[in-house]
Protein backbone atom coordinates (compact mmCIF):
# COMPACT_ATOMS: atom_id res chain seq x y z
CA UNK A 1 0.00 0.00 0.00
CA UNK A 2 2.84 2.40 0.88
CA UNK A 3 4.46 1.57 -2.46
CA UNK A 4 1.30 2.65 -4.33
CA UNK A 5 1.08 5.92 -2.37
CA UNK A 6 4.74 6.71 -3.10
CA UNK A 7 4.16 5.98 -6.78
CA UNK A 8 1.05 8.21 -6.89
CA UNK A 9 2.87 11.03 -5.10
CA UNK A 10 5.83 10.76 -7.48
CA UNK A 11 3.48 10.76 -10.48
CA UNK A 12 1.67 13.85 -9.13
CA UNK A 13 4.95 15.72 -8.59
CA UNK A 14 6.22 14.80 -12.06
CA UNK A 15 2.97 16.02 -13.62
CA UNK A 16 3.19 19.33 -11.74
CA UNK A 17 6.79 19.84 -12.89
CA UNK A 18 5.94 19.09 -16.53
CA UNK A 19 2.96 21.44 -16.49
CA UNK A 20 5.05 24.17 -14.85
CA UNK A 21 7.74 23.83 -17.53
CA UNK A 22 5.46 25.00 -20.33
CA UNK A 23 6.29 28.30 -21.95
CA UNK A 24 4.68 31.19 -20.14
CA UNK A 25 2.55 33.51 -22.24
CA UNK A 26 3.91 36.87 -23.29
CA UNK A 27 0.63 38.41 -22.09
CA UNK A 28 -2.35 37.12 -20.16
CA UNK A 29 -5.14 39.17 -18.60
CA UNK A 30 -8.76 38.51 -17.62
CA UNK A 31 -11.61 41.00 -17.29
CA UNK A 32 -14.39 39.87 -14.92
CA UNK A 33 -18.00 41.02 -15.16
CA UNK A 34 -19.89 42.03 -12.00
CA UNK A 35 -23.09 40.13 -11.41
CA UNK A 36 -22.40 37.79 -14.35
CA UNK A 37 -23.68 40.48 -16.73
CA UNK A 38 -21.90 42.01 -19.74
CA UNK A 39 -23.57 45.33 -20.63
CA UNK A 40 -23.14 47.28 -23.87
CA UNK A 41 -21.08 49.98 -22.16
CA UNK A 42 -18.51 47.49 -20.81
CA UNK A 43 -15.65 47.24 -23.28
CA UNK A 44 -12.73 45.28 -21.83
CA UNK A 45 -9.40 46.60 -23.09
CA UNK A 46 -6.17 44.66 -23.24
CA UNK A 47 -2.89 46.45 -23.99
CA UNK A 48 0.14 44.49 -25.12
CA UNK A 49 3.71 45.66 -25.67
CA UNK A 50 5.40 43.93 -28.64
CA UNK A 51 9.15 44.07 -29.15
CA UNK A 52 9.86 41.10 -31.43
CA UNK A 53 8.34 41.73 -34.88
CA UNK A 54 9.97 38.66 -36.43
CA UNK A 55 8.09 36.15 -34.29
CA UNK A 56 4.71 34.57 -34.87
CA UNK A 57 2.18 34.81 -32.06
CA UNK A 58 -0.77 32.70 -30.96
CA UNK A 59 -3.57 34.95 -29.70
CA UNK A 60 -6.59 33.57 -27.90
CA UNK A 61 -9.72 35.12 -26.43
CA UNK A 62 -11.25 32.98 -23.68
CA UNK A 63 -14.86 33.44 -22.62
CA UNK A 64 -16.24 31.89 -19.45
CA UNK A 65 -19.99 31.57 -19.01
CA UNK A 66 -22.18 29.59 -16.66
CA UNK A 67 -24.22 26.60 -17.78
CA UNK A 68 -27.27 28.88 -17.42
CA UNK A 69 -26.13 30.92 -20.46
CA UNK A 70 -29.18 30.88 -22.76
CA UNK A 71 -27.58 30.96 -26.20
CA UNK A 72 -25.27 28.70 -28.19
CA UNK A 73 -22.96 31.55 -29.21
CA UNK A 74 -21.89 35.10 -28.47
CA UNK A 75 -21.11 37.70 -31.11
CA UNK A 76 -18.38 40.21 -30.30
CA UNK A 77 -16.57 43.06 -32.00
CA UNK A 78 -12.80 43.01 -31.68
CA UNK A 79 -11.28 46.48 -32.06
CA UNK A 80 -7.55 46.29 -32.71
CA UNK A 81 -5.29 49.35 -32.67
CA UNK A 82 -1.68 49.04 -33.83
CA UNK A 83 1.25 51.11 -32.55
CA UNK A 84 0.94 53.46 -35.57
CA UNK A 85 -2.72 54.16 -34.57
CA UNK A 86 -4.23 52.20 -37.47
CA UNK A 87 -7.32 50.44 -36.21
CA UNK A 88 -9.73 47.78 -37.31
CA UNK A 89 -13.09 46.58 -35.98
CA UNK A 90 -14.22 43.07 -36.87
CA UNK A 91 -17.13 40.88 -35.75
CA UNK A 92 -16.47 37.36 -34.46
CA UNK A 93 -18.71 34.59 -33.26
CA UNK A 94 -17.71 32.61 -30.20
CA UNK A 95 -19.50 29.25 -30.42
CA UNK A 96 -20.37 28.01 -26.93
CA UNK A 97 -22.57 24.98 -27.59
CA UNK A 98 -23.89 22.89 -30.43
CA UNK A 99 -27.49 23.19 -31.59
CA UNK A 100 -28.38 20.19 -29.42
CA UNK A 101 -27.00 21.95 -26.32
CA UNK A 102 -23.73 19.98 -26.04
CA UNK A 103 -20.93 22.25 -24.79
CA UNK A 104 -18.09 22.97 -27.22
CA UNK A 105 -15.69 24.33 -24.63
CA UNK A 106 -14.35 22.89 -21.39
CA UNK A 107 -17.07 22.41 -18.78
CA UNK A 108 -16.14 22.29 -15.12
CA UNK A 109 -19.09 22.15 -12.77
CA UNK A 110 -21.35 25.03 -13.79
CA UNK A 111 -18.68 26.93 -15.76
CA UNK A 112 -18.04 26.63 -19.49
CA UNK A 113 -14.78 27.98 -20.95
CA UNK A 114 -14.70 28.58 -24.70
CA UNK A 115 -11.84 29.98 -26.77
CA UNK A 116 -11.60 31.94 -29.98
CA UNK A 117 -8.11 31.27 -31.33
CA UNK A 118 -6.01 33.27 -33.77
CA UNK A 119 -2.93 31.07 -34.29
CA UNK A 120 0.35 32.07 -35.90
CA UNK A 121 -0.11 35.78 -36.45
CA UNK A 122 2.68 38.22 -37.17
CA UNK A 123 2.54 41.51 -35.26
CA UNK A 124 4.35 43.73 -37.76
CA UNK A 125 5.19 46.79 -35.64
CA UNK A 126 6.98 47.10 -32.35
CA UNK A 127 5.14 49.05 -29.70
CA UNK A 128 1.76 49.02 -28.01
CA UNK A 129 -1.20 47.05 -29.38
CA UNK A 130 -4.68 47.62 -27.99
CA UNK A 131 -7.49 45.07 -28.16
CA UNK A 132 -10.98 46.20 -27.11
CA UNK A 133 -13.78 43.63 -26.95
CA UNK A 134 -17.43 44.64 -27.24
CA UNK A 135 -20.42 42.35 -26.96
CA UNK A 136 -22.38 42.58 -30.21
CA UNK A 137 -25.82 41.18 -29.48
CA UNK A 138 -29.13 42.93 -29.94
CA UNK A 139 -29.80 43.10 -26.20
CA UNK A 140 -28.46 45.76 -23.85
CA UNK A 141 -26.88 43.10 -21.69
CA UNK A 142 -25.82 39.46 -21.81
CA UNK A 143 -26.39 37.44 -18.65
CA UNK A 144 -24.39 34.53 -17.22
CA UNK A 145 -21.05 35.77 -18.59
CA UNK A 146 -18.30 35.51 -15.97
CA UNK A 147 -15.24 36.91 -17.73
CA UNK A 148 -13.25 37.28 -20.91
CA UNK A 149 -9.50 37.03 -21.21
CA UNK A 150 -6.74 37.59 -23.73
CA UNK A 151 -3.67 35.37 -23.93
CA UNK A 152 -0.71 35.97 -26.27
CA UNK A 153 2.28 33.70 -26.61
CA UNK A 154 5.00 33.17 -29.16
CA UNK A 155 4.25 30.34 -31.55
CA UNK A 156 6.22 27.21 -30.79
CA UNK A 157 7.79 25.98 -34.01
CA UNK A 158 8.08 22.20 -34.53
Amino acid sequence: MKQIRKHNLLLLLLTAVLIGCGEKPLFEKVYSFDGRTWTLDQKPEFTLEVKDTTALYDISLTLRTTTDYKFNNLWIFLNTTLPDRQSERRPYQIRISKEDGAWLGKKTGSIVETSLDFPSLKLPLSGQYSFIVEQAVTQSQVDEVLDIGLRVKKTELP
